[in-house]
């Protein structure tokens, strides 16, 4: 039943004894079992496009560490690959795509339902995770938030700061905006049919919301996170949304309410304290742990975990890291770090 799975009761207020936990980027290169299943696939596109071996992977950190949920296994850049944009990736590097800085170019993008064409995979790997995983296990979709698919868009890659969006956004409003409400209307439509699918929970990441100050992070950042958490609700009544604008310091603050999410993931640049004392009044928080612990592990991996789930116990809170697992994490730190969460 729904209602016993503990994500689904934490992200309904429920403030729980044992926090559940989950990772980001839990399936992934830190675990052997993933990087047999990528040589077997290939490269990293095909594991995506893959329903079967995308499945595997989703599947493998559960298995190993029994996390109270699964995050479909797929990457924030496939949307603008289905809209049409180029998307390769460089080993060693990471992602790159054909640039959109031009009426021109922007006009070359498609929408709506031609999505769905190229997205289909990614659905067949929710349809085959819902069967597969224990019931007791939530499942979690997710998107990247407009204004962090945009920023890769733009530059045709990841950057420091942001830059090349920043200077659109600057330069030409109205190529920028319409970029956003493109993105935003394609997000919502990519997120209602991962819940169609199966999806019990959608997640959106806004990586690089921190680099937008004052009104820019009100108008996208914020707007664009109420504008597809309310249409999705709309769609798919009771369905939980959990936003993420990473690194958003006091943007944090009164985000729920301004967006209309159930849960608003923190990142680690924050205290724990801080994030009791400011955000969890609004509802369900997850957080956050610092990645680097994974790495590290030893005492101090177990004072820092007690150190978060004792801040955060009189809330209702997802454990999590701050930010996504890195590859050089050492895989008895995860579940040092599930051991201690749960044995206290």
């Amino acid at each position: 039943m729904a209602e016993t799975k503990t994500i689904l009761r934490a992200l309904a207020g429920e403030t729980l004894p044992t926090p559940p936990i989950w990772m980001m980027r839990q399936a992934g290169r830190y675990l052997p079992e993933y990087r047999a299943t990528r040589a077997q696939a290939g490269d990293f596109l095909s594991l995506c496009y893959n329903s079967e071996l995308a499945a595997e992977v989703t599947l493998q950190p559960i298995r190993r560490y029994g996390f109270d949920a699964a995050i479909l296994f797929a990457d924030i850049l496939l949307l603008p690959q289905a809209l049409g944009a180029d998307l390769w990736f460089v080993t060693g590097e990471g992602p790159r795509l054909s640039t959109i800085t031009t009426q021109v170019e922007f006009d070359k993008l498609g929408s709506g339902e031609m999505i769905h064409d190229t997205l289909n995979p990614i659905y067949e790997t929710v349809r085959i995770l819902r069967r597969e995983l224990p019931e007791e296990t939530t499942l979690i979709g997710f998107a990247g938030a407009p204004w962090t698919v945009a920023t890769y868009m733009i530059a045709g890659r990841g950057t420091p700061d942001q830059g090349p969006a920043h200077a659109l956004k600057d330069e030409n409003r109205a190529l920028f905006e319409a970029i956003i409400e493109r993105l935003t209307e394609s997000t919502i439509d990519y997120l209602s049919a991962q819940i169609d699918a199966g999806a019990e929970v959608v997640k959106i990441f806004d990586s690089w919301a921190g680099s937008l100050k004052g009104d820019d992070f009100d108008r996208y950042a914020k707007y664009p996170a109420k504008v597809i958490t309310e249409e999705i609700k709309r769609r798919h009544p009771g369905i939980p949304v959990i936003a993420f604008p990473r690194q958003a310091g006091d943007g944090y603050i009164g985000f729920h309410a301004a967006t209309g999410a159930d849960c608003v993931a923190v990142d680690d640049s924050v205290t724990p304290e801080w994030v009791a004392e400011h955000v969890q009044p609004g509802g369900c928080v997850q957080g956050n742990l610092a990645s680097k612990h994974m790495v590290t592990g030893g005492q101090a991996l177990v004072d820092e975990t007690r150190h978060v789930v004792e801040a955060l116990k009189n809330g209702p809170h997802i454990f999590n890291l701050g930010h996504g697992i890195t590859p050089d994490a050492d895989p008895e730190n995860v579940q040092l770090m599930i051991d201690t969460v749960r044995g206290g």
